[in-house]
């Protein structure tokens, strides 16, 4: 069962080398508070597991990462995360690549402790070309199909962020998707939850759907009010904000100042530095 703990304390159980799982979708409901922490601290060497966005490209700009794990790195209405993209073109990252399918059959491998689920997902593609690590199954009823047999994506830690959690762990989705947020959180060792809102038990409300992450898969809950900025957790993604960010990704010198502006603080800090730009900017 989950406990209220800090964005610090969160941060500070994770070591070096770690496979790290982080929810949302692209550049939907990431937990954007949570990654900024760990891109202030010591780790390094990092496998990143995600249906990537800019939790990625930060990481990745911040020298966090060995190798990542994803069947995409978009900021959606930016079709290529720009870090990502920079960090792939001068080989200082690795990368697996899966579909979308497959890399929800991974998921569901890890969360029911299988070492592989098999799916027709991938076949006929270049994905198997790419990952020559991938095997095929062939099913032992009569029909004897060729299968890929995707390996399942075991996570040290899973980092995902919820519109509304109570102080056990349990956590609500208030927007149109729940993306596979419960497949992270059930697939890793441990879980961590950020939060918009959080409440005491029994006031989550809401129909019961909405309860997406259980608190006995929840390690610690924190409250990060608008935590997954700039990236979209119901009141749309803050589009102004995340062209800022991807123009700044495209010139060193702009990418400094963007860096020492917003991201060289603690949350409260980031959350100042864009309240005030969004008032230089007329917003």
């Amino acid at each position: 069962m989950g406990a209220v703990t800090s964005i610090e304390e969160i941060v500070g159980s994770l070591e070096s080398g770690m496979t790290i799982g982080i929810g949302g979708w692209g550049s939907r409901r990431k937990p954007m508070a949570l990654v900024r922490a760990v891109c202030r601290s010591a780790l390094t060497d990092l496998t990143i597991v995600s249906y990537g966005g800019p939790d990625v490209g930060l990481l990745c700009a911040a020298g966090k990462v060995r190798r990542v794990v994803a069947p995409f790195v978009t900021l959606d209405s930016i079709a290529l995360e720009p870090h990502f993209r920079a960090a792939r073109q001068r080989g200082a990252v690795e990368f697996t690549e899966y579909d979308e399918g497959m890399f929800m059959f991974g998921l569901l491998a890890a969360a029911h402790r299988l070492p592989f689920l098999p799916t027709r997902a991938g076949l006929g593609s270049d994905v198997m070309r790419v990952n020559p690590g991938l095997r095929t199954v062939r099913s032992p009823y009569g029909d004897g199909e060729e299968l890929v047999a995707v390996p399942a994506l075991t996570m040290d830690v899973a980092l995902v962020h919820m519109d509304v959690a109570d102080t056990r762990g349990n956590g609500r989705y208030l927007g149109p998707d729940p993306y596979m947020d419960d497949l992270f959180a059930k697939a890793a060792g441990r879980c961590f939850v950020s939060c918009d809102r959080m409440v005491e038990p029994g006031e989550l409300g809401g129909p019961p759907q909405t309860l997406l992450v259980s608190r006995m898969h929840v390690a610690g809950v924190v409250e990060t009010p608008d935590g997954a900025h700039f990236t979209d957790c119901g009141e749309g993604r803050d589009e102004a904000f995340q062209r800022h960010y991807a123009a700044s990704a495209a010139d060193p010198e702009a990418w400094a100042a963007f860096a020492e502006r917003f991201l060289s603080g603690d949350e409260a800090a980031y959350r100042k530095a864009v309240k005030q730009w969004r008032e230089e900017e007329g917003r």
